[in-house]
C-alpha cells in the first residue's frame, strides 16, 4: 500500500514497529511551542485495524499528541478531516484492496496531501534510532502526554463535505443504485451519502467482519455487482475498494466500467460545462484508445507513472483538477487532495443528469485496445541488466503495432507486464520472451 511501509525485505507490521513509526512521525511534524498538537486516525475493518490503533494511539500520547479516532472511514475522507480540523498530520490504517491479512499505514501532511518520497524517507531514518532503550528521548514528561477520544460524527462529517461539492438542488431522485462496499471503510458512508441524496440504494457487501474486507467483493471483483444490478434492475451498479478510494461501475446491462471510461465521461462533461482544468492527467495504464479519444475531444492529457499520489503531483503541477488511473483512483482536485471513490460516484451521476444519459448510454465512447496483463514472480537474484535488454526488445517488436508496460508491484513481490495491441499474435510472441525469462 502507499505511505510508510516494509521495503525491499516486507518487514511484518507489528505493534512494536507501529509505536516506533507514531514515535517518529510525531517527532518529525511536532510544531514548535504547540503544548498538545492533533493527529487524526482513520481506518479500515481489518481485524489487524485494532492492533495497530492502540499501537499509534499510545506512540502518539507518548508524544504529547492528542489523538482524534475516527473509526471505519474512507481513506480520502481521513486526508480531507485531517485539513478540516487542523490537525498536524492525519493517518489511516489500510492495506486498501489487498487482503485482510495485509495492512498498511498511510500518512497525511496538515494540508491533507499524501506525503512524497523524501518524506516517507526521513521518517523511516527516524523510525531506525528510535529503539527500546531510547525512546525516552522522544515520549513527554508525563503533564505534556496527550489525551485521545473517539469523534462519533465522523461519517456526518464526511457526508457533508460529499454534498457540498454539489449544487444545492442536486439530488438523484429516481435513480435505482446497488452499492458494493467491500466490506470495507465505507460499508456506512457510502449507502448512507446515496440515501440522503434521494436515491433508491441497494447495499451489497456492507457486513464486516474483521476478515472478509475484499474478499471477492468490492471493485477487484466486480463480478457480484454486475449480477445484483442486472438482478434489481438497477440503472447502475458501484462499486469501492477496502478504503473507498477507487471507484468501479456497471451499467443497467452489467457492463463494466474502469476508471478510463469514468474520467472520460467526467471529462467532456466537466469541459462541456466549464469545469474542466488544462486537461487530465492519466497513467501509462491507461488504455491508447482512452487517450485518442480525450485528443479527439482537445482534451489534453499528461500521463505518469501508476500511483494517483503521483498523477496528483502532475495535476499540482500543470494547475489540473481531473486525473486518475485506470484502476479506479479518481482525482478531483478542486474538491478533495485524492481519490475518493465516493467522490467520484457522485459527480459521474452528475454528469450523466447533465448530459440526460444513463451509463450504458456511453458504451461507444472510443474504441478499446486489446490489454492483457500477467503477473510474474519477483526473484531476489533479479538480472536488471538482461532484464533492461528483453524489454528493449520487446519495445522494438512491438514497434507501432503495441505498447509494453512492465514494472515491478508496489504492494506485493511481483513483476506485472502489461502488453496493449490488437494484434493477437504479437501479444502472445512477446509473452513468449517473458515466460522464457521471468518463469525459467
Amino acid at each position: 500500500t502507499d505511505g510508510i511501509r516494509a521495503r525491499a525485505n516486507h518487514d511484518p507490521i507489528t505493534p512494536l514497529r507501529v509505536m516506533q513509526l507514531a514515535l517518529a512521525a510525531g517527532h518529525y511534524f511536532k510544531p514548535k511551542g504547540n503544548q498538545h498538537p492533533k493527529v487524526v486516525i482513520g481506518k479500515d475493518t481489518r481485524l489487524s485495524g485494532y492492533m495497530l490503533e492502540p499501537a499509534l494511539t499510545a506512540g502518539l500520547i507518548g508524544a504529547g499528541y492528542d489523538v482524534l479516532l475516527l473509526g471505519p472511514l474512507p481513506t480520502p475522507a481521513v486526508s480531507q478531516m485531517t485539513q478540516t480540523l487542523r490537525a498536524d498530520f492525519g493517518i489511516m490504517i489500510s492495506a486498501s484492496h489487498n487482503p485482510f491479512e495485509d495492512n498498511g499505514i498511510k500518512i497525511f501532511a496538515p494540508d491533507g496531501y499524501k506525503l512524497s518520497d523524501n518524506q516517507e524517507y526521513d521518517i523511516e531514518q527516524l523510525m531506525q534510532q528510535i529503539h527500546i532503550d531510547n525512546c525516552v528521548h522522544y515520549i513527554s514528561d508525563a503533564p505534556q502526554m496527550g489525551r485521545a477520544r473517539r469523534l462519533t460524527d465522523s461519517i456526518g462529517r464526511y457526508s457533508e463535505i460529499i454534498k457540498d461539492t454539489l449544487p444545492v438542488d442536486f439530488n438523484l431522485k429516481g435513480l435505482k443504485i446497488v452499492v458494493d462496499s467491500a466490506h470495507g471503510a465505507a460499508y456506512k458512508s457510502a449507502p448512507a451519502i446515496f440515501e440522503e441524496l434521494g436515491a433508491d440504494v441497494i447495499t451489497l457487501n456492507n457486513q464486516p467482519n474483521g476478515t472478509n474486507i475484499n474478499d471477492n467483493c468490492g471493485a477487484l471483483y466486480p463480478n457480484f455487482l454486475t449480477e445484483k444490478t442486472i438482478f434489481h434492475d438497477a440503472d447502475i451498479g458501484i462499486a469501492l475498494d477496502g478504503d473507498a478510494d477507487r471507484l468501479i461501475c456497471c451499467d443497467r446491462h452489467g457492463k463494466i466500467c474502469d476508471g478510463d471510461h469514468l474520467l472520460a465521461i467526467i471529462a467532456t462533461s466537466w469541459q462541456k460545462r466549464g469545469l474542466l482544468k488544462g486537461g487530465v492527467v492519466t497513467t501509462i495504464m491507461s488504455n491508447q484508445g482512452f487517450i485518442d479519444y480525450l485528443a479527439q475531444q482537445d482534451i489534453h492529457t499528461i500521463r505518469t507513472q501508476v500511483g494517483d499520489r503521483y498523477v496528483m503531483e502532475q495535476m499540482r503541477q500543470h494547475h489540473y483538477n481531473l486525473g486518475g488511473e485506470k484502476s479506479g483512483h479518481i482525482v478531483m482536485h478542486d474538491y478533495l487532495k485524492t481519490g475518493d471513490g465516493i467522490l467520484c460516484a457522485v459527480h459521474l451521476l452528475a454528469a450523466m443528469r447533465y448530459d440526460d444519459k444513463m451509463l450504458n448510454d456511453y458504451d461507444d465512447m472510443y474504441h478499446l485496445v486489446h490489454q492483457e496483463m500477467r503477473n510474474y514472480p519477483k526473484h531476489d537474484n533479479f538480472d536488471k541488466t538482461a532484464w533492461d535488454t528483453l524489454c528493449d526488445a520487446a519495445h522494438q517488436d512491438l514497434g507501432n503495432y503495441g505498447r509494453l508496460v512492465a514494472r515491478p508491484s508496489g504492494t506485493e513481490p511481483k513483476i506485472r507486464v502489461m502488453i496493449e495491441s490488437d494484434n493477437t499474435d504479437l501479444r502472445n510472441a512477446v509473452f513468449k520472451k517473458f515466460d522464457a525469462f521471468l518463469l525459467a
